[in-house]
């Protein structure tokens, strides 16, 4: 969904009251120019500055942690050539005075890091406006990863918000839906955040990781893992990807140890014999130059030798 969007629904908030569907197609369908001229009419004589001390947080978090590098990368640009692109927030709903994030929250750091004000739009909105319009900025970032924005969907269904809203908010189409709720269904939020970010994971390996967790057990396990030392000495995507090779070599069925070989040879060298029995088979492979003759006379006197064997057990079980 093109950028676009985003200023759509700030500059045209849904009326409180309107059905949700009607609210949500004025928002998705009712913007026509490009960014650059939407922000500017949305800017227009409303760009203030505000203390960063003043800047609440959205009521909902769209990011597992902070990227290190682009934050440095976002406060060298900002100190030597100032703030270009105003954030977007709101008065906040319940405390007077302050103001809540819509979009922005790195360039709110920023400016607090350096002791700078930060330039700001500041519009009233209601929470499902604020919750799409910052759904769609972070559906328009590509440095979003899936589980961050599963994460953030799946808060937003937690908050009461209808699959309409959630969709609209992220860009989301019904499959890439579908296997968001899966995951964030399946696999605790301990256990995403203990993961991370996961940058180069995507969604399918995400619902394999979920379908691994469904296993009776695996969950403990996964709880047990992500609290070890040996993933904690890992970082980024290599995070997930030891949590998910723990749990598939988990669920391997134990390889049944096979027994030892016997070996025989005749004195004379000219029949050897590897003898291996299982408990409930016996196998007898001979080798060398007599080794088919002798393995022939063997076949040809299986019945005499198995009425021998019967005696020999008889005998056994009498003491005779």
């Amino acid at each position: 969904m093109a950028r676009k969007d985003i200023f759509s629904s700030v500059m045209n908030p849904a009326p409180p009251k309107v059905e949700r569907n009607e609210a949500l197609s004025y928002v998705v369908n009712g913007a026509s120019r490009s960014i650059k001229s939407s922000f500017e009419e949305l800017a227009k004589g409303s760009v203030v500055e505000l203390d960063p001390d003043i800047v609440d947080s959205s009521f909902v978090a769209d990011r597992l942690d902070q990227d290190d590098e682009a934050f440095q990368e976002l406060l060298v640009a900002i100190r030597e050539r100032g703030q270009d692109s105003p954030v977007l927030v709101r008065p906040h709903p319940t405390a007077s005075g302050r103001y809540q994030i819509v979009f922005g929250h790195r360039r709110v750091k920023v400016a607090k890091h350096l002791g700078r004000q930060v330039r700001a739009v500041v519009k009233p909105l209601a929470d499902q406006d604020h919750v799409i319009a910052q759904g769609q900025e972070n559906a328009a970032r590509s440095n979003l990863s899936f589980i961050e924005r599963a994460l953030f969907a799946k808060r937003l269904a937690d908050l009461g918000y209808d699959q309409p809203v959630i969709k609209s908010a992220l860009a989301l189409d019904a499959t890439t839906f579908s296997k968001m709720q899966s995951v964030a269904a399946h696999i605790e939020e301990a256990i995403i955040l203990a993961i991370g970010t996961a940058k180069a994971t995507g969604r399918d390996r995400w619902w394999q990781l979920s379908k691994l967790l469904q296993v009776p057990g695996n969950e403990a396990k996964a709880r047990a893992f992500v609290a070890s030392a040996d993933f904690a000495a890992e970082t980024g995507d290599a995070r997930f990807n030891a949590l998910f090779d723990f749990l598939t070599r988990s669920n391997r069925p134990a390889k049944t140890a096979r027994p030892a070989a016997k070996a025989w040879a005749s004195k004379d060298k000219a029949v050897n014999a590897n003898i291996t029995d299982t408990g409930r088979a016996f196998t007898l492979a001979l080798k060398a130059k007599n080794a088919s003759r002798f393995g022939a006379y063997i076949t040809e006197n299986l019945e005499e030798l198995y009425q021998a064997f019967k005696e020999s057990e008889v005998a056994k079980n009498t003491g005779e």
